[in-house]
C-alpha cells in the first residue's frame, strides 16, 4: 500500500532552467484538489531503499577500513606504491563518512531539509572526494606504468616523499574543482527544498567533468594499455619456446659395488627425450637429473604477468561502469537543456553507482595483491582473537 504524504510546495509550473532536470519533483505528482505536490513513493520502498543504500554506505566504510589499518600495521606493506593504495582507501573512506549518509537521506526524502550551509558543504564535499578517488587511480596507474617501464631508474624515484607529493598533487587538482560552484550558488539559494550545484555555466560543467572524469579516464586507458602491452611482451619471453634447450646440472654418480660413491658436479644441455618432471635420465652409465628450477621460476613470473593484466582489466572496467554514465548525464544535459528529460531515480541510481566505485576499488587492489591478502588475513584472526 501506498502511503501519500501531503507536501506544503503548491503546484507551480516547471521553470525554464536546468534545476528542474535535477529536483525530486519527478517523485512527486500534483493534486488537482489540494493543489500541493503529494509524495507517490511506496513507504515500503522507501524502506527498502534506505537499508539498500545504508548497507552500502556501511560495507564502504569497513572495507576501506581495514585497508588503512592493514598497511598501517604491516611494515611489510609500508612502500610507496602501497602508500598510494592506503591514500586512495582514506578518500573513499571519506566519501562513506561524509557524502554518502547525506546523500542516503536525500535520495530516499526526495527533499532538502538540512539547510544552505550544510548543502554547500555536502556539495563541495561530494565533488572533491569523489574527484579525488578517481585521480588516485591515475597516480596508481603513473606508479605502475613507471615500474614496469622503467624499473632500474624509477626503484631509486619510488620514494615515500615521491608519493606524498602527487598525493597531495591529486587533493589540490580536487580543490580546485570543486571550489568554484560556491562563489554562485547563494545567488541561486531561492528552493530550499533542493540541494544541487548550478549549471547554467557551461563552461564550469565542462571543465569540472573533462578534469574530474574524461581526462583521467583517457590516461588510464592509455597507462593500462602500455602496461598491458608491456606485460604481455613479458609473458611471451617467460614462456619457453623450446623444451628442454636450457642448461641443467648433472651428477655423475659411481655404482660399483663395494666402492664409495663419488658425486661430481657437471654442466651439460639436457637431450631432447630429457623429461620435464624432473625425472632421472640414464645415459652411458650417467645419472642426470633435470633441474626445473630455471622454468619453474619463469612459470611463476609468467602466471604473475597474467594475473596482474587481468587485475588492470577488472580495474578500468569497474571504474568505466561506475562513473562513466553519471558522467554523460552531468555533461549531456546542461548542453540539450529543454531537448532533454528523465526520471530523477535514473540520476540517483547513476550516481550511486559512481559510489559504489568506492566500494568496489578496496576489494579490487588488496585481494590482487597476495601481500595484502596475508596480512589482511593476518590481522581478521587477530581481531577475532582478541
Amino acid at each position: 500500500a501506498e502511503k501519500v504524504m501531503e507536501q506544503a510546495t503548491p503546484c507551480q509550473p516547471a521553470p525554464d532552467n536546468l534545476k528542474v532536470l535535477h529536483t525530486n519533483d519527478s517523485y512527486r505528482n500534483c493534486s488537482a484538489e489540494t493543489g500541493v505536490y503529494q509524495d507517490a513513493t511506496p513507504l515500503s520502498w522507501k524502506i527498502v531503499l534506505t537499508i539498500i543504500l545504508a548497507l552500502i554506505t556501511l560495507a564502504t566504510m569497513l572495507s576501506n577500513a581495514f585497508v588503512i589499518a592493514t598497511v598501517y600495521q604491516t611494515r611489510k606493506l609500508h612502500t610507496p606504491a602501497n602508500y598510494l593504495i592506503a591514500s586512495l582507501a582514506v578518500t573513499d573512506l571519506l566519501v562513506s563518512i561524509l557524502v554518502m549518509p547525506v546523500s542516503t537521506m536525500y535520495t530516499v526524502t526526495g527533499k532538502w531539509t538540512l539547510g544552505q550551509i550544510v548543502c554547500d558543504i555536502w556539495l563541495s564535499s561530494d565533488i572533491t572526494c569523489c574527484t579525488a578517488s578517481i585521480l588516485h587511480l591515475c597516480v596508481i596507474a603513473l606508479d605502475r606504468y613507471w615500474a614496469i617501464t622503467d624499473a632500474v631508474e624509477y626503484s631509486t624515484k619510488r620514494t615515500p616523499k615521491r608519493a606524498a607529493g602527487m598525493i597531495a598533487l591529486v587533493w589540490v587538482f580536487s580543490i580546485s574543482i570543486s571550489m568554484p560552484p560556491l562563489f554562485w550558488r547563494q545567488a541561486k539559494a531561492e528552493d530550499d527544498t533542493d540541494c544541487v550545484v548550478n549549471t547554467d555555466h557551461i563552461l564550469y560543467t565542462v571543465y569540472s567533468t573533462v578534469g574530474a572524469f574524461y581526462f583521467p579516464t583517457l590516461l588510464l586507458i592509455a597507462l593500462y594499455g602500455r602496461i598491458y602491452v608491456e606485460a604481455r611482451s613479458r609473458i611471451l619471453k617467460q614462456t619457453p619456446t623450446k623444451r628442454g634447450k636450457r642448461l641443467t646440472r648433472a651428477h655423475l654418480i659411481t655404482d660399483s659395488p663395494g666402492s664409495s660413491s663419488s658425486v661430481t658436479s657437471i654442466n651439460s644441455k639436457a637431450p631432447e627425450a630429457s623429461s620435464e618432471t624432473g625425472s632421472p635420465v640414464y645415459m652411458n652409465q650417467v645419472k642426470v637429473k633435470v633441474s626445473d628450477a630455471l622454468l619453474e621460476k619463469k612459470k611463476l613470473t609468467a602466471a604473475r604477468e597474467r594475473k596482474a593484466t587481468k587485475t588492470l582489466g577488472i580495474i578500468l572496467g569497474a571504474f568505466i561502469v561506475c562513473w562513466l554514465p553519471f558522467f554523460i548525464i552531468t555533461l549531456v544535459l546542461p548542453i540539450c537543456k529543454d531537448a532533454c528529460w528523465f526520471h530523477m531515480a535514473i540520476f540517483d541510481f547513476f550516481t550511486w553507482l559512481g559510489y559504489l566505485n568506492s566500494l568496489i576499488n578496496p576489494i579490487i587492489y588488496t585481494m590482487s595483491n597476495e601481500d595484502f591478502k596475508q596480512a589482511f588475513h593476518k590481522l581478521m584472526r587477530f581481531k577475532c582473537a582478541s
